[in-house]
């Protein structure tokens, strides 16, 4: 059987190659080459994709980077296609659905939204729970450092905290459009804020929130 991750891959590596290497991605100055090397690196990499968390890795990282913008666009579309090698851990299917889901998930809508003409795509409940569950276990890594209390909220009512503190904003939403908040894409997410009105400002603009 598919799992969502699988599905989210093909799609990103389908709006990748229609979209051309040169289209506009929500991951600030990023094209679409270059989010299809890092999704590439990420997975095929691992000497250099510890670079996205490690600041001492990350002049490696920029090193591979290079390199893997300089292939040829299609190579790196059937490389996302393809998935990663069997030596991979990502090559494991429950490895891969634990740690892709909401990879390719925001990838996907980091070439959706940054269109003009986008909009919101139609997600079944099964998809929008297993994002849920992912959001839960990673709600607090996302939101370390805040400069406010978080709470994600789902429209029927199940909550959690990705930072304690006060003044308190709670965001409500879909769980993926908590994902996409809670990973950085606060002004494509189609969520509510509620709370002080400057904390909710500051929250907005930080750049604190995802990796």
């Amino acid at each position: 059987m598919s799992t969502h991750a699988k599905r989210e891959r093909l799609l990103l590596a389908d709006l990748l190659e229609t979209a051309g290497p040169d289209a506009p991605t929500l991951c600030e100055g990023w094209t679409t080459r270059d989010l299809a090397a890092h999704v590439v690196v990420r997975e095929r990499r691992p000497d250099a994709a510890g670079g996205i968390l490690i600041k001492q890795l990350a002049s490696r990282l920029d090193r591979v980077m290079a390199e893997y913008t300089g292939k040829a666009y299609e190579e790196l579309i059937q490389l996302i296609r393809t998935g990663p090698p069997r030596f991979s851990p990502f090559s494991l299917k429950p490895v891969d659905e634990m740690s892709n889901i909401i990879e390719f998930y925001v990838h996907t809508e980091d070439v959706r939204r940054a269109q003009p003409d986008w909009s919101a795509r139609e997600l079944d409940a099964v998809f929008q729970d297993a994002l849920w569950s992912r959001l839960e276990r990673t709600a607090r890594l996302m939101g370390r450092g805040l400069p406010t209390g978080l709470v994600l909220r789902r429209p029927d009512g199940q909550t959690t905290v990705a930072q304690r503190g006060t003044p308190v904003v709670t965001v409500t939403g879909e769980p993926s459009e908590l994902v996409l908040f809670s990973y950085g894409r606060q002004s494509a997410a189609k969520v509510d804020l509620d709370g002080d009105e400057n904390a909710i400002a500051k929250l907005q603009e930080t750049k604190q929130l995802g990796i």
